[in-house]
């Protein structure tokens, strides 16, 4: 899909991704190469299989599938360098890639030596004009305590560009009042905080998270829509919300908050969240697992009726979002408005 208004223009735009999985950016290809690595044989056939589901769960499943095949440090570097190629070859400028070191843990990896060699290998990328950071995140289902091992983790991983500590996995498996904890050692160590909630679960979902854990940031979001009370507070607040359209229907999510047994991308409620003043941003979320990359959610975007001015905006959205020190943040917003007006797309 291209973004049909102005496309060859918009297409040299920088653009910022802050919801993407290091894991879930794995091409079939690289489930291959990273299978022989381990003495496991699998086809690229049998990898294009696994990344087909139509619900979460299913997701879930082929996610575990594929994180298995990750076990030392050097793998967490291919797959690092193969998302830097990839989200070079989209002019990605900056990018937050979530890791999920929950699932380290739990394989009893060593968390620290797999993120020494995804800064190595993310830290070649920035003269080249990639400028990566890592959010840590921890795994809904595993419980509160396994959380908080993770969260002392993170701590000490801000020297190796960690800027923020999340939760992911199954909204609907604990409160997040089990993880006030895990999140109050990432914020005192000077973490950022995001939580992924709205995505399967309500909008009660995204008020405890920014409730309980005080998340700044939102993964997914879409379950706001049905309540315009909280529209209208985030939109207040300024929170935003991560939103990645084929993901949400990929997984069932769309069909879920829409309350239709026939999602589609047309039904995405994008639009009316941006034009409710949310500070919306776009992203992909597991881009190999759902075919898809950020060039073409802004194709998506497109489709839904936004205009080439409102594309430029939500793009700029991503750099005002992101967890970049002040200087760093206006310098690249400047960088991106004047090659917006260059391109004449303001």
């Amino acid at each position: 899909m291209t973004v049909p208004t102005s496309p060859r223009a918009f297409a040299r735009l920088p653009l910022a991704e802050l919801h993407v999985h290091l894991e879930g950016s794995i091409a079939p290809s690289t489930v291959v190469e990273l299978a022989g690595r381990h003495g496991i044989r699998i086809t690229r056939e049998e990898a294009i299989a696994r990344y087909s589901y139509s619900n979460f769960a299913g997701f879930i499943e082929s996610f575990k599938w594929v994180t298995r095949l990750i076990r030392e440090p050097e793998d967490f570097a291919l797959i690092t360098e193969r998302l830097a190629q990839d989200l070079l070859r989209q002019s990605v400028a900056y990018a937050e890639v979530t890791i999920s070191a929950g699932v380290m843990l739990l394989r009893e990896q060593d968390i620290g030596a797999n993120m020494a060699a995804i800064a190595e290998a993310g830290t070649a990328f920035q003269d080249r004009g990639l400028k990566l950071a890592w959010i840590l995140d921890v795994v809904r289902q595993f419980s509160g305590e396994a959380a908080i091992a993770v969260a002392h983790a993170a701590a000490g991983l801000r020297s190796s560009g960690v800027v923020a500590f999340g939760i992911g996995g199954d909204e609907l498996a604990l409160p997040l009042s089990e993880f006030r904890r895990a999140f109050d050692i990432a914020r005192d160590a000077g973490l950022h905080i995001v939580a992924h909630a709205g995505e399967i679960g309500g909008p009660d979902s995204i008020r405890e998270a920014i409730e309980v854990l005080g998340a700044e940031r939102i993964g997914h979001g879409i379950a706001a829509i049905n309540d315009l009370a909280l529209c209208d507070e985030l939109a207040a607040r300024q929170i935003p919300l991560e939103v990645c359209p084929t993901s949400n229907l990929a997984t069932g999510a769309l069909a879920l908050q829409r309350r239709k047994p026939a999602a589609l991308l047309a039904n995405h409620p994008l639009k009316e969240l941006y034009d409710r003043g949310l500070r919306v941003t776009l992203s992909t979320d597991d881009p190999a697992m759902f075919h898809t990359n950020l060039r073409q959610e802004y194709g998506v975007a497109a489709s839904l009726g936004f205009s080439t001015t409102e594309l430029v905006h939500l793009a700029e959205n991503g750099f005002h979002a992101a967890f970049l020190p002040p200087e760093e943040k206006l310098t690249l917003i400047r960088t991106f408005r004047e090659r917006a007006a260059a391109l004449r797309l303001l």
